[in-house]
């Protein structure tokens, strides 16, 4: 999208977090989770480190897919990686979140919510947007 460059007419690395929160979210999504679901249950999931690989960069109206794999789940965290294609299939970005669920009043770490870890079990190797 136009807002998402930057003066070179490249998208602004900045633009990567939202991608691939969307995409994270989309994921959770394909196996019946929705954010609105984990906050009325009362958790929040901030992101608590993210890194980012920047191979190529990519312009104004460029097709991206994003492909969203869930690592791991362990305690208190939760772990994506990503990878970000152009429209000739070439990889431009990598990334990996972790992030933490919390209580959504208290803002205390704890264990995801039996609902979560019962849909990651019944789709081990979740992976959304395959090429």
């Amino acid at each position: 999208m136009y807002p998402d460059t930057d003066q070179m007419g490249t998208v602004h690395h900045a633009n990567y977090v939202k991608y691939y929160e969307t995409a994270r979210w989309e994921l959770f999504r394909s196996i019946g989770i929705s954010y609105h679901s984990v906050e009325e249950a009362g958790y929040m999931l901030p992101v608590t480190r993210m890194n980012f690989r920047f191979l190529k960069t990519t312009h104004y109206d460029e097709q991206l897919r994003v492909i969203t794999s869930l690592k791991a789940i362990k305690g208190v965290r939760i772990w994506f990686s990503y990878k970000l294609y152009n429209s000739n299939n070439e990889l431009i970005n990598e990334a990996e979140t972790e992030l933490a669920f919390v209580g959504r009043n208290t803002w205390k770490p704890c264990v995801a919510p039996d609902f979560v870890l019962d849909a990651i079990e019944k789709n081990k190797n979740m992976e959304n947007g395959h090429p």
